[in-house]
């Protein structure tokens, strides 16, 4: 009889826990777990504070008692594994109740301790209102502290999923929330072009949305960031990140990764053969960026778990590695991303182009559609598929789940505009989005056309570049670019003689996909510069909006239209 021990009882080792008991029915299996709860639900915590998730309990997904009735598994829980003997195989675990230590042998070791959140050495953070977000008891301190002290405000600090729904949750139950992030921008899955629609999003519904600014000192009642802006804050959520888990690794004098995590194999094994480890604690292969990286994300821990679970009873498996596809809800639009972005693609080296494109998620005259926001990001001149993002009011995670099954085919453009997808008016276009983007990325790399993107519009504006804006009259009433030229496209063919022949011309329309024909039309009729802006207006608005609000400056269109 195989007796496995198992360190960590949520995604990992909740999973590894399963898929062995699946396996062998005779196999002793003891499952540890400091805290109070197993198995349950860490993405779904920051709905609690909304009251989506209205008891705690439910974010609860097995107790011990259930997991001992329906797959015969020891779970233990408040019970701390201290250290490991790797001589004499067994670890030494101490009970959070009553103080006491006992040690435990195992044939086989799993780790699965998850990671911890950071907080920043900086004065004040030992108050008492300081808040993390990772585990059940985590989110019912944070809400019953709201409950007990009805505080006026909340600071929540951090740019990951974790800050931006904990921020949006907390808004959404009516409270002053600002979100402080000492970057740029938030949630790094998503370009800098893209993350404006996002940004927009968040102080549209009322959260004080502060980038470019780092958190300094925190007080009783606010907290002061380096540019020396104070924020009342009676509460303060830390999210600005984790850090994977190795003191028990360490200890044992298991090999640490060059990413700070516990190193694995690609069986999950780590340099001890008879200790496997999974999830949030361990570095993981980059299919894409051929290296290393650290992945927090649920799915993948789940099928790392099942991975080593197959590799101790001898059953072949093939880690291809991880690509990184996520996605998150932002008040009224969904987001999701998958491998790399186009800056990520650029700082590994990669020579890459990229497409942005707004189209209709599903047929214009149904009354639920809406525009939907995607960028492709692909190699030159393989055309191979690197990462896709996309945002809107309808299903953002359907289109990046087609391409994050092409770039684990090694799909390309070419693949991308054959691929034959499910189509009825109610849920997508004849052309969908994800072909309407590979049929311009194609184009592109033919050199039938060329672009300039949304953040290289305002030096154009500036500089008093000569732009066409080949919208209707009626359109342009709603705002148009300072300095641009109204020439419908209705009317471009009669109205060539007024576009110059010997300087660059841009084009822009609503979303990109008119200009386009205005730029072919133009080539065609012997025009040699000329430049389609991809995003066009619509793309515009919403990449200045917030640049605008934040920086104070003056707008390079006359009124923004976000319709």
């Amino acid at each position: 009889m195989k007796k496995v021990v198992i360190v960590g009882g949520v995604a990992g080792g909740a999973s590894a826990a399963a898929r062995i008991r699946r396996l062998d029915e005779s196999a002793e299996i003891i499952m540890f777990e400091k805290g109070p709860h197993v198995s349950f639900s860490n993405c779904a915590l920051p709905f609690h504070l909304s009251g989506i998730v209205e008891d705690h309990e439910r974010l609860i997904m097995m107790t011990p008692q259930s997991f001992a009735a329906k797959h015969n598994i020891d779970a233990r829980v408040n019970s701390e594994v201290i250290s490991i003997d790797r001589d004499k195989k067994t670890i030494r675990v101490l009970s959070t109740d009553t103080h006491e230590s006992y040690e435990e042998s195992y044939d086989v070791l799993i780790l699965s301790p998850g990671a911890s959140p950071i907080i920043p050495n900086l004065p004040g953070n030992h108050y008492e209102h300081i808040f993390t977000v990772r585990n059940v008891v985590d989110i019912q301190r944070l809400q019953e502290a709201i409950r007990e002290q009805n505080p006026t405000s909340i600071a929540v600090i951090g740019r990951g999923f974790i800050g931006v729904e904990v921020a949006e949750n907390l808004r959404l139950a009516g409270k002053i929330v600002s979100l402080v992030e000492f970057a740029p921008q938030i949630l790094t899955p998503f370009d800098e072009d893209m993350v404006q629609i996002l940004h927009k999003e968040m102080i549209d519904h009322g959260i004080r949305l502060i980038t470019n600014d780092g958190l300094k000192e925190i007080t009783e009642k606010n907290i002061l960031l380096h540019s020396g802006l104070s924020i009342d804050a009676d509460l303060v959520v830390m999210a600005i990140g984790v850090r994977p888990e190795t003191s028990l690794a360490i200890q044992a004098g298991l090999k640490i990764g060059e990413t700070g995590a516990i190193k694995v194999n690609q069986n999950f094994q780590t340099s001890d053969p008879s200790i496997y480890a999974v999830g949030d604690a361990i570095e993981v292969y980059h299919r894409l960026l051929h290296r290393p990286t650290r992945l927090a994300l649920g799915g993948p821990a789940q099928r790392q778990a099942r991975a080593a679970a197959d590799h101790i009873y001898n059953i072949p498996t093939a880690t291809k590695g991880v690509i990184g596809s996520s996605s998150i809800q932002v008040f009224d639009y969904a987001a999701a991303a998958t491998g790399l972005t186009e800056k990520s693609a650029k700082q590994a080296g990669f020579d890459v182009d990229a497409v942005y494109i707004i189209a209709p998620d599903k047929v214009g005259l149904m009354p639920s559609s809406n525009p939907l926001h995607f960028k492709l990001v692909y190699e030159r001149p393989t055309g191979i598929i690197l990462g896709a993002q996309a945002i809107g009011k309808g299903n953002a995670d359907k289109r990046i789940d087609v391409i994050a099954t092409l770039i684990t085919m090694n799909g390309t453009i070419d693949d991308l505009n054959q691929l034959e997808l499910a189509y009825s008016p109610m849920f997508s276009t004849a052309k969908d989005v994800v072909n309407l983007a590979a049929l311009v990325a194609t184009n592109l790399q033919a050199g039938r056309f060329q672009q300039v993107r949304v953040n290289e519009v305002r030096a154009l504006v500036e500089s008093n570049a000569f732009i066409v804006d080949v919208r209707e009259q009626n359109e342009v009433k709603n705002g148009i670019l300072k300095g641009s030229v109204n020439i419908p496209l209705s009317e471009l063919r009669e109205r060539m003689n007024e576009i110059p022949r010997d300087v660059p011309v841009y084009v822009h329309c609503r979303s990109g996909q008119r200009s386009y024909n205005a730029v072919m039309a133009l080539q065609n009729s012997g025009y040699h510069k000329v430049y389609n802006i991809s995003g066009s207006f619509l793309g515009i608005s919403l990449y200045e909006y917030y640049h605008d609000k934040l920086l104070d400056r003056e707008p390079i269109v006359t009124m923004y239209n976000f319709k």
